[in-house]
């Protein structure tokens, strides 16, 4: 005789909780990607009713990974069918070669993040933004703690090179 056991559901209280939680987090994690706001809501909104769907296997102790997971892969699916990604590189390749004076930091930060290939920008951002460890973003991006960290590296590294070349630019 087999039994069964079964984590416990996520009840439609919790995952209210959830969407009042975490919504703003996974929306400003996919904007960084996507760069167009009503992409990034369809997301959140697909995310969350794929959340709704899989309530009963999910557990709340568990659901900010979980959706943070979807949406990566949500994401990463709507990039892939509509080739956003394309033309989102050559916008960003034609702004990069244009010089401006622009000293706002928040800028010039997200100005680097978006010069990253994409697994390292995602990683950065799940590390740095939204605070996740090693292994939670292995869970994430299907990847191992090992590559996770190889990953942040090299946007670390890549980051720092950017930076140091703009402050020469800048003074």
């Amino acid at each position: 005789m087999r039994h069964i056991i079964r984590t416990a559901q996520m009840t439609a209280k919790e995952y209210n909780s959830a969407v009042d939680q975490y919504a703003d987090n996974i929306y400003r994690f996919v904007l960084k990607h996507i760069k167009n706001q009503d992409v990034a809501k369809d997301i959140v909104q697909e995310t969350f009713a794929k959340v709704w769907v899989k309530r009963d296997d999910i557990s709340a102790e568990k659901v900010r990974s979980y959706l943070f997971t979807t949406a990566h892969h949500t994401m990463i699916d709507v990039l892939r069918k509509e080739k956003y990604q394309t033309s989102v590189e050559a916008i960003d390749r034609v702004e990069s070669t244009s010089p401006h004076k622009n000293t706002d930091l928040q800028k010039i930060l997200h100005d680097a993040l978006d010069q990253l290939p994409e697994i390292q920008r995602t990683v950065i951002l799940l590390r740095d933004y939204e605070g996740y460890d090693y292994a939670e973003i292995g869970e994430i991006t299907d990847l191992n703690e090992s590559q996770v960290k190889v990953y942040i590296f090299r946007a670390r590294t890549k980051l720092k090179q950017i930076l140091v070349s703009l402050e020469a630019v800048l003074e």
